[in-house]
């Protein structure tokens, strides 16, 4: 009796062997391997396309939840608004009666109450009167100032909220302008082939491959790296051979032998998965599954919102293809790799940081 799998798993394992199919049709030894030919190239760069375009269509979507949430936002901010003009209204007209007084001398009787007194219960029964009045005047009057100033605030909201919305719409059509140029490439270079349609079959697979099962597995090494990485202060604390100190200077210096060991004592994906840092970049790939990883990227130090080593991905490749940006900053997003200093003593910042010779270096500084 033959066996019958699942409708999902079923999917995921034709796609798998058309993704198997693509790989061994444009590389016969490895997905980094020796230069393709003009033919395999070509094929390469069709995969590429189709699969950015997938993922630029992702993006267009978070885009456009973001510009719907903007716009509710601003609804509401402008209902606020509505709201708030009328409530100051109410004490513009109190507000303005008070500084009437005062300026047309309205307010000149308590002076001349409290120089009449016969008496100390008479004066202090005029204080407190006198008390009494400045006190409201003071209260009217604040209360115009704070609620003119939430109505300043508000409009103020309501412009940057405008300005986010003209940035994002902006986005979305750069972005809806993207796949559009990508579509239009894609189709004038598959009307002149003979095999369009066997090209255009193969291009559905890889990208139902890649949305079943090949996101999955990158979301997966980097949420494993995001927790390996909030426990490396940890690590460099308890291995004081890392950490160099002369006078205020310090130096950690993590040789990728000894952050791959790391890695692997938190989490056994990374025992297919290898960090280099070489010329200014740190490098990883891996293979588990049919599935090849390689990430590149660098490392920045941003003082904002606090010091930190944050992690950029320059080049996102699944199994010699390489993903859109959209997908690589979608990525940083989700999941913080960063590094930082003060977690491992919270008087030093760090000041620079460089990646070469199997080696990541980074100084550190004290506070000022």
């Amino acid at each position: 009796m033959p066996l019958t799998l699942p409708p999902e798993r079923n999917r995921i394992s034709i796609a798998a062997t058309a993704l198997l199919l693509v790989t061994a049709l444009l590389f016969r030894v490895t997905a980094w391997a020796a230069p393709l030919t003009a033919d395999e190239s070509d094929l390469h760069a069709l995969f590429e396309k189709s699969l950015s375009v997938v993922e630029i269509d992702k993006e267009i979507a978070r885009i456009g939840e973001q510009k719907q949430q903007l716009m509710l936002t601003m609804t509401d901010t402008e209902k606020q608004l509505v709201l708030q003009e009328q409530q100051i209204a109410d004490k513009q007209d109190e507000a303005g009666s008070v500084l009437r007084a005062y300026y047309m001398g309205e307010r000149d009787f308590l002076l001349s109450a409290l120089l009449s007194f016969n008496s100390l219960s008479e004066l202090f029964q005029m204080l407190d009167y006198a008390e009494i009045i400045l006190t409201h005047d003071k209260h009217t009057l604040h209360t115009y100032v704070d609620q003119y100033k939430q109505v300043k605030e508000g409009y103020r909201q309501l412009q940057t909220r405008s300005d986010e919305l003209i940035a994002v719409e902006e986005q979305l059509r750069a972005q809806r302008e993207r796949v559009l140029t990508l579509e239009n490439e894609l189709d004038q270079e598959l009307s002149g082939r003979s095999d369009a349609e066997r090209i255009r079959i193969l291009m559905t697979e890889l990208t139902s491959y890649w949305e079943t099962a090949g996101i999955t597995e990158v979301k997966q090494y980097f949420r494993a790296l995001s927790k390996a990485m909030k426990k490396l202060p940890g690590w460099v604390q308890d291995n004081k051979d890392l950490l160099e100190i002369k006078g205020f200077n310090y130096t950690i210096r993590v040789p990728q032998d000894s952050l791959n060991a790391f890695l692997r004592e938190q989490n056994d994906i990374f025992n297919q998965f290898e960090f280099t840092f070489v010329n200014g970049q740190v490098i990883a790939q891996g293979k588990r599954e049919n599935m090849e990883i390689k990430i590149s990227g660098h490392y920045t130090i941003e003082d904002e919102p606090k010091n930190a080593i944050m992690f950029h991905v320059d080049e996102l490749l699944f199994n010699g293809f390489s993903l859109p940006d959209t997908t690589k900053s979608a990525l940083e997003e989700e999941f913080d790799l960063g590094f930082y200093p003060d977690l491992i003593v919270s008087f030093l910042k760090a000041k620079s940081v460089d990646m070469k010779d199997g080696e990541l270096t980074i100084k550190l500084s004290l506070k000022l």
